[in-house]
């Protein structure tokens, strides 16, 4: 299945993409793609309904519907740091013997075509196209054996990063990293039994027409299973929680010389089987 929330901001609707692309309305069997929706007994609920029976949303997502971020109630926003091997060559850091944990703050979460903003001052605007992680069921201290039965699904997310406060303003990665509009998720959950070989999807950004980044989960240091356990040693995972999970190189930090969102440009990235966003940068 593929999930998504459509609607205005703050105002997002439940919804269900059917075989020939139009949304069906899942308003009258879940509140929203959250909580108990994303548990196996929800989404197994979900995926025997038949999608001519659910009301048709009128119009094309992503022209005339606005899509929200693909999961809702997210209480962590959880990403991990040079976790491709070619993009931690690229940015000159060594690769990471375990996982490298920052945060986005919840407020850095938005819709997939949403605008992103740059923020005020900043110099060093970068992008990152990124496999999400959306856990179904929640635990900790879990076994990487059975780390991939609390996932729920997979969606796309551009890990936008302001270089200048992440690198050279001193403290952790997190200021960089959470602010406002520099998570776009989605545009659509994709349940696991529709997702294909996650860890050998191809994945792209574009800036303006070029081709920046061009590459494969397959170069991933850590996968998801380990690290969904990973994670759960240090935290407790809840539903609806995301995790992203790294980025191949291209990036504009790796760039000779690097190259920055200045406002004005247009953002096209997707992973095979995933979907597509395009985000226009504007200045705050």
């Amino acid at each position: 299945m593929k999930l998504l929330r459509y609607g205005a901001k703050g105002a997002e609707k439940p919804g269900l993409l059917d075989a020939d692309g139009r949304i069906r309305d899942l308003s009258a069997h879940v509140a929203d793609i959250a909580g108990d929706a994303l548990s196996p007994a929800g989404l197994q609920r979900l995926a025997a309904l038949d999608p001519a029976s659910l009301p048709l949303v009128p119009g094309t997502p992503q022209k005339d519907i606005r899509l929200g971020p693909c999961v809702g109630g997210t209480r962590k926003f959880i990403c991990i740091g040079l976790n491709y091997a070619d993009h931690a060559a690229e940015t000159g850091a060594a690769i990471p013997t375990e996982p490298v944990v920052f945060n986005k703050w919840i407020t850095a979460m938005c819709g997939p075509d949403d605008d992103v903003e740059i923020p005020r001052g900043s110099v060093k605007t970068d992008w990152e196209v990124e496999l999400g992680v959306i856990i179904g069921t929640g635990g900790k201290y879990i076994d990487e054996a059975v780390a991939l039965d609390h996932v729920a699904g997979y969606c796309v997310v551009n890990d936008i990063s302001e270089r200048e406060y992440q690198l050279e303003r001193g403290g952790t990665w997190d200021k960089g990293k959470g602010c406002d509009t520099f998570g776009p998720t989605g545009p659509w959950l994709v349940t696991k039994d529709e997702a294909g070989d996650i860890g050998n999807l191809k994945m792209w950004l574009e800036v303006d027409g070029r081709r920046y980044q061009d590459g494969s989960t397959a170069t991933m240091i850590f996968g998801v299973a380990h690290i969904v356990s990973y994670l759960s040693q240090f935290m407790s995972l809840e539903p609806g929680d995301v995790i992203s999970t790294g980025t191949p190189p291209g990036v504009g930090l790796g760039q000779k010389p690097p190259v920055y969102l200045k406002g004005g440009e247009v953002m096209r990235l997707g992973i095979d089987g995933l979907g597509v966003q395009t985000q226009r940068v504007v200045r705050s």
